[in-house]
């Protein structure tokens, strides 16, 4: 059993150079085969990364009359630190390093850990919150840094084998091994554009922004997230894919400070069962159009209502989720080939993409004054940004894009809920929000929102 187990854990890409071969065990010396040379290679190029920020935490007796009466009106903060532990990739020899933004959110101050014990000082070059992505720059005058090469990761097949590596609970860097388990997860991590890679290579906390490669030494995916009740893992990890990271960098070495995704003016909803039967469909799959704006690259390009995009970029589309990885690694100003399904026959189509225009994406506006709504930034939901609250496409209304830390509105409201009442006032739009807002304050507040699909009654005083 035990000489049965240790063949299984060899059976593994034998190489040379670039050059690969699939092969059993033969011998004792072949029994004996390493990750050691291959990990030496790559670890020098996987970073921790040390991000601190500092937050006043809010006395809590802050608005008791009888506290104030010593201290003033306003109680005494106190600032406190707070931490957060990560890992990043460097990807650039002039010390461009990967990482994920829920890694170095709202960071004062960020220091980058290399395994030969340098550290230095780092700065954000471009962070985007919707696709978990961040790069940083190490402030330094040195070039050279070891590098990991990008793969192409639509070339990764389910049963590769991989190693992740990372810092894990912060007790430095450390190597896993697995394999890949499935591709194209979506719905999965902390990413508005969820299409994961999936491994079950252990990644547990710390080793987000750490490098999955490949037997090659590649870099096929950023660790990002992990499905686990406990916290630790148990072997269902996500990383987002080369691809995404490649359009990003994109985007600094055209000296861009934010990733800008591409718009093409649709909206979609899955092929369940019953709508391929009704298609003439053999299986359920692709995105079947359910809008496309007036003057939108889609209506450029001749999509219609009823439509069902089959393929993008010459792959297969399963559903709506896999759609939008294929716009957002296209990128603006590319041309994206389409298969459609059309009244029962296939068409091509090809779609030039275009930024997203403000009225698509809605704009943000803070709201101020002595209402519960103070410190509150709320938008427009829009065809194009619902995927980003994880709602369906159809959703319209308002919603909170954020809400001020401190702030008596952050008792009440969070990111994503959905406005629908104030005061017997039906909300449709940010301006029926401001409208309502505008008139004499009331004695209380009645307020109808929703949070996770549940409409949530309270009154505020």
């Amino acid at each position: 059993m035990k000489q049965l187990c240790t063949a299984l854990a060899f059976c593994t890409l034998l190489f040379t150079g670039n050059a690969y071969a699939q092969a059993v065990p033969g011998s004792a010396a072949q029994m004996q085969l390493s990750f050691a040379p291959l990990v030496k290679k790559t670890v020098p190029a996987v970073v921790n990364v040390y991000a601190a920020r500092q937050v006043q935490v809010r006395s809590p007796f802050a608005g008791d009359p009888f506290f104030e009466q010593f201290f003033g009106r306003r109680a005494p903060d106190r600032a406190r630190i707070q931490q957060s532990l990560g890992s990043g990739v460097i990807i650039d020899a002039g010390g461009l390093v990967i990482t994920n933004y829920h890694v170095i959110r709202e960071a004062d101050e960020i220091r980058v850990a290399l395994s030969d014990g340098r550290e230095f000082e780092s700065k954000v070059i471009l962070k985007d919150e919707a696709t978990d992505i961040a790069v940083l720059k190490l402030e330094t005058g040195e070039t050279g840094f070891p590098v990991l090469e990008l793969a192409d990761s639509d070339r990764v097949e389910v049963g590769d084998l991989v190693l992740a590596i990372g810092n894990p609970f912060g007790v430095g860097q450390t190597v896993t091994s697995g394999i890949v388990s499935a591709q194209a997860r979506t719905r999965a991590g902390g990413s508005d554009y969820d299409f994961f890679i999936q491994t079950d290579a252990a990644i547990n906390p710390g080793n987000s922004g750490g490098a999955l490669i490949d037997t090659h030494g590649h870099l096929i995916g950023v660790n990002t997230a992990i499905y686990s009740r406990s916290g630790g893992s148990i072997g269902i990890g996500f990383a987002i894919p080369a691809n995404l990271v490649r359009v990003v960098m994109e985007s600094v070495k055209r000296g861009e400070d934010h990733f800008e995704q591409p718009y093409l003016g649709a909206g979609f909803q899955s092929v369940t069962a019953d709508v391929a039967e009704s298609l003439g469909m053999k299986r359920p799959y692709g995105a079947l159009v359910t809008e496309v704006m007036a003057k939108s690259p889609a209506a450029q390009a001749g999509l219609r209502v009823g439509d069902v995009v089959l393929t993008a970029q010459g792959e297969r589309i399963g559903n709506p989720d896999v759609l939008g990885y294929r716009l957002l690694t296209t990128g603006i100003g590319e041309e994206l080939p389409l298969e459609i399904l059309r009244d029962g026959r296939q068409v091509k189509a090809r779609v030039i993409l275009q930024a997203v225009p403000a009225e698509a994406a809605g704009v943000a506006e803070r709201i101020g004054g002595n209402s519960p709504f103070a410190g509150v930034e709320v938008m427009n939901l829009t065809a194009q940004n619902t995927r980003r609250f994880r709602l369906p496409q159809s959703t319209r209304g308002v919603v909170v894009n954020a809400v001020a830390e401190g702030e008596n509105a952050a008792m009440v409201f969070a990111k994503g809920d959905i406005l629908r009442v104030i005061n017997g006032a039906p909300v449709n739009s940010v301006a029926d929000v401001k409208n309502v807002l505008s008139g004499s304050a009331p004695r209380f507040w009645q307020l109808e929102y929703e949070r996770g699909g549940v409409l949530i009654c309270r009154i505020v005083r």
